[in-house]
C-alpha cells in the first residue's frame, strides 16, 4: 500500500470467524448464536458464507452487557 493512496473505507461486514475471535468462542457456538436469533447475520455467495455487520455485532454486545448488568443487579437484591 502506497502512503499516498487514499485510505480504504472501514469494513461493514465481517466473517463469522471474526466474531468467534472477538468473543473467544468455538466454531459451533458462533453459528448457534445466529440460528438462535441472538446475533443477526446474512449468508452470501454460492457457498452461503456467513457475514455479520459490525452494527449487528455492536447491538449484540450491548444487549449482552444489559443482560449481565440486570443479572448482577438482581443477584444483589
Amino acid at each position: 500500500m502506497n502512503p499516498s493512496d487514499p485510505p480504504s473505507p472501514p469494513r461493514r461486514f465481517v466473517p463469522l470467524e471474526h466474531i468467534m475471535e472477538e468473543l473467544s468462542i468455538s466454531y459451533s457456538q458462533a453459528p448457534a448464536l445466529v440460528r438462535s436469533g441472538q446475533l443477526r447475520a446474512i449468508k452470501v455467495g454460492g457457498r452461503g458464507v456467513w457475514r455479520v455487520s459490525l452494527d449487528a455485532f455492536e447491538d449484540f454486545s450491548a444487549e449482552r452487557y444489559a443482560e449481565t448488568a440486570a443479572m448482577v443487579a438482581e443477584s444483589q437484591t
